[in-house]
């Protein structure tokens, strides 16, 4: 048996918790962010802010996990992404919503071109389609924040449900892992 077998499905069940997890946390999330997407409130703020942050843990988490596999370059640009994100929230919430939907929808599309990139490099693994398909789907909405900011429909409710979508697809893609590592330990 080769070391590459045996570690296949560790990998696959630690990428299924933290993709629930990511779920969990994306949910709990937006509802928390609605509640208060009104106005850049000191609770959307550390919303805000908290999103990124979680995703550069995440992101630590995922390269740890992936490291007797050889991790994908990329969960370093993610790491970084989401920490420059951090700190240009922590300036754009005092400039205004339309600098926080910049930000934040720049952050959508270079971080789901990076996920892109972690999906297709993982296919052979399972349960990366959802990953791949809400990449893609990040780049669309990044674009669709940064024309909102200038609207006058600019609101944080639209972070919420993109929020709510990207943790969907990270429960898809944890049911898919769970069935592939089942399927690789029989």
């Amino acid at each position: 048996m080769t070391t590459s077998v045996v570690q296949a499905p560790t990998m696959t069940g630690a990428l299924g918790k933290l993709y629930f997890i990511r779920f969990g946390f994306a949910i709990v999330w937006a509802l928390l962010l609605a509640i208060s997407a009104s106005t850049l409130s000191p609770l959307s703020v550390v919303l805000l802010l908290l999103y990124p942050g979680f995703d550069l843990a995440a992101a630590v988490i995922d390269y740890r996990a992936s490291r007797l596999t050889k991790p994908t370059p990329a969960l370093y640009v993610n790491m970084a992404l989401s920490l420059l994100t951090a700190i240009g929230l922590g300036v754009a919430v005092t400039s205004g919503l339309p600098a926080v939907l910049i930000v934040w929808g720049a952050w959508a599309i270079t971080a789901g071109i990076v996920q892109l990139i972690v999906g297709v490099s993982r296919r052979a693994m399972g349960g990366q389609w959802p990953m791949i398909l809400s990449g893609g789907i990040s780049v669309l909405a990044g674009a669709g924040f940064i024309l909102q900011s200038g609207g006058p429909k600019a609101t944080l409710a639209s972070l919420a449900g993109y929020a709510t979508l990207g943790g969907v697809f990270f429960l898809v893609s944890a049911l898919r892992l769970r069935r592939a590592g089942k399927a690789g330990n029989r």
